[in-house]
C-alpha cells in the first residue's frame, strides 16, 4: 500500500487519506476510524471525526486559497456523514451544528488537556540561557497566522518596552496559513522545542493571546497551568475555556491590551486560580471521553 505524501495534512495528504484509508480499514475489518484533525475519508461509513474549529470556513482569508477551498468543500460533508463528531468546546460544537448542519445528537464535547510538565516550577533559567532571553518578557505562543492577531502586539510592545519588558513570540509559519507581515517590535523565537516550552512559560511575567478565533486555546491553558496571569480575547472558546481565571480584552484595541498586560505584570506569581482552572483539563480525561464514546458506538445495535 502506498505511503502518504510528505505534505500529509495539506490537500495532497488529505486526498491520499480519502483514497487509501477506506481500503486499509476494510481490509483490517475496522468498524470505526477515529480521525483526529478535522477531516476523514468520505468513502468510509464508520468515521468518528474531531473538528477543532471551523475557522477555515468562517474566515477563508486566514488560509491559502487551496487549503480554504478544500476545507470548505470536504469538512462539512465529513461532519454530516460521521457517526460522531468530537469537538473541544461548546463553541466549536455550535459551529458544527449551525454551519455544517450536523445533527446535535452526533456532537460530543470532549475537551483537550494540558500536560503536567507545565508548572511554575519548570526550569526557566536554563531556557532563558538557551534562548538568549535576558530581559523580562510577556509571552505568546502559536502558529504565525493572521487569526492569532499577533500584529496587534506590535502596538503594545513600545509601552511594555518602557517598563523593560519585551514581547516574545514562540511559533512558526505553515504554508497553508496566511499570516500578517512580521511585526517589527516583537521578539520572534520561531519553533521552540517541546522540551523547552514549560520553562519558557514559567519564565514569563504574563501571557497574552489576542486571537480572533479559537476552537479551544491550548496555549492559554498551558500558560495558566504554569501559573501565569493570562490576558486573552473575548473571541471563540476562550471565555469558555479560561472562565474567571483570565482577563479579557478587545483583540483590536491595543490600548486595552497594553493596560491589561501592565496590570498582569504586577500580579503576584503564581496565580493559583489559573493553575486550578487549567488542572481541570487533563489528557487522561480526554482519552477516557474518547474511549467511552467509541465504546458506545461499538455496542450492538448502536446507530
Amino acid at each position: 500500500m502506498a505511503e502518504p505524501p510528505a505534505a500529509f495534512g495539506g490537500p495532497a495528504g488529505q486526498a491520499w487519506e480519502q483514497a487509501v484509508l477506506p481500503v486499509k480499514a476494510r481490509r483490517a475489518g475496522c468498524r470505526l476510524i477515529v480521525n483526529p484533525a478535522n477531516l476523514a475519508p468520505l468513502a468510509y461509513d464508520g468515521n468518528v471525526v474531531v473538528v477543532h474549529d471551523a475557522a477555515a470556513v468562517v474566515e477563508p482569508g486566514w488560509y491559502s486559497a487551496t487549503y480554504a477551498a478544500w476545507q470548505r468543500v470536504v469538512m462539512p460533508r465529513v461532519a454530516r456523514r460521521a457517526r460522531a463528531v468530537i469537538v473541544p468546546s461548546e463553541f466549536s460544537g455550535n459551529e458544527v451544528v449551525e454551519l455544517f448542519g450536523v445533527d446535535p445528537g452526533k456532537v460530543e464535547v470532549i475537551a483537550g488537556g494540558v500536560d503536567d510538565r507545565f508548572s511554575p516550577e519548570a526550569d526557566s533559567a536554563r531556557v532563558r540561557q538557551a534562548l538568549g532571553l535576558e530581559r523580562p518578557y510577556v509571552l505568546t505562543v502559536g502558529g504565525l497566522t493572521s487569526r492569532k492577531n499577533f500584529g496587534v502586539l506590535d502596538e503594545v510592545a513600545p509601552a511594555l518596552g518602557l517598563e523593560g519588558v519585551e514581547v516574545v513570540v514562540a511559533g512558526e509559519s505553515r504554508r497553508e496559513l496566511e499570516r500578517d507581515a512580521p511585526a517589527s517590535g516583537l521578539r520572534y523565537l520561531g519553533r521552540v522545542p517541546d522540551a523547552l516550552l514549560p520553562g519558557l512559560y514559567a519564565g514569563a511575567g504574563a501571557f497574552v493571546l489576542p486571537s480572533l478565533h479559537e476552537g479551544f486555546g491550548l496555549t492559554a491553558l498551558e500558560a495558566m497551568k504554569s501559573g501565569l496571569p493570562v490576558v486573552t480575547s473575548r473571541r471563540g472558546a476562550l471565555p469558555e475555556l479560561c472562565g474567571e481565571a483570565a482577563t479579557y480584552v478587545d483583540p483590536h484595541d491595543p490600548a486595552e491590551i497594553t493596560a491589561a498586560l501592565l496590570d498582569a505584570l504586577s500580579v503576584e506569581r503564581p496565580v493559583q486560580a489559573a493553575i486550578e482552572r487549567a488542572s481541570r483539563f487533563g489528557w487522561e480525561r480526554t482519552a477516557e471521553g474518547v474511549d467511552a464514546l467509541v465504546g458506545r458506538l461499538l455496542e450492538p445495535g448502536a446507530a
